[in-house]
This record gives structure tokens, C-alpha cells and sequence, in this order.
């Protein structure tokens, strides 16, 4: 397995245990507390101001890649286990579903551009020949 392959496979791992964490912090069984540091993590995650501000080169990134993954950690071990077995179950079932949905989104996007690229030659060759 290549690099990339590898980085692919993290890429979407990581994305399905966020969805995970997203419907366990749903769940009403999970504790406050761990819905709380969700939040953080979460708002930490989307915020411009950042411990170190991201212009600066390498270490800008440095907390990202370090505060983001010890949060989501610490977010996993305060949720019971039976709870975040039973939604990565559910992220990873939503995950093939979404997939199908998103080929059926890329052929209609496919086809409205393929229209207006038609009606394009169809507008110039009228005006233009």
C-alpha cells in the first residue's frame, strides 16, 4: 500500500469516527461532560484564532495536528463504549448510503453542465456564424 493509499485510508477513517463522535454527542446516554469537550474540540477545530496562528510556517500547523487529535481522544474515552460501538455502526452504515448518493448528485450536476455547454455552442453558433 502506498503512501497516499494510506493517508486515503486514515483521511476516511478519521472522517467516520467524527460522524461517530457527532451522533454519539446526539445521543441523550451520552454525559454532559463528554458533550461539552465535543464542543470545544469542535469549535477549536473551526475557529480562525488558533493557539499558534497558521501563517506561521510549521509550527502554525503543529497545534492542529496535535490538539485536534488529543481532544478527539479524550472525547472517545468519555463516551461509553457501548454508545460509540452502536454509532460507529450507524456512521459507518451512513457512509455507504451517502455514497450512493453522491453518485446520483454527479451524474445531475454532470447533466445541467453538459446542457449548458449545448445551449452555449447552440447561443454562438447563432450569433457568431
Amino acid at each position: 500500500m502506498s503512501i497516499i493509499e494510506k493517508w486515503k485510508q486514515c483521511a476516511k477513517e478519521l472522517k467516520q469516527e467524527l460522524h461517530a463522535i457527532y451522533l454519539a454527542c446526539k445521543d441523550p446516554r451520552t454525559p454532559w461532560y463528554a458533550k461539552a469537550l465535543a464542543t470545544c474540540v469542535v469549535g477549536y477545530a473551526l475557529s480562525p484564532i488558533d493557539l499558534i496562528p497558521d501563517p506561521i510556517p510549521i509550527l502554525g500547523y503543529v497545534d492542529d495536528f496535535i490538539l485536534l487529535p488529543l481532544g478527539i481522544a479524550a472525547v472517545r474515552k468519555m463516551i461509553p463504549a457501548a454508545i460509540l460501538a452502536e454509532c460507529r455502526e450507524k456512521a459507518r452504515k451512513a457512509s455507504v448510503q451517502r455514497k450512493s448518493r453522491n453518485l446520483v448528485a454527479a451524474g445531475i450536476i454532470v447533466a445541467i453542465w453538459i446542457v449548458l455547454v449545448v445551449l452555449a455552442f447552440i447561443w454562438l453558433k447563432k450569433y457568431f456564424l
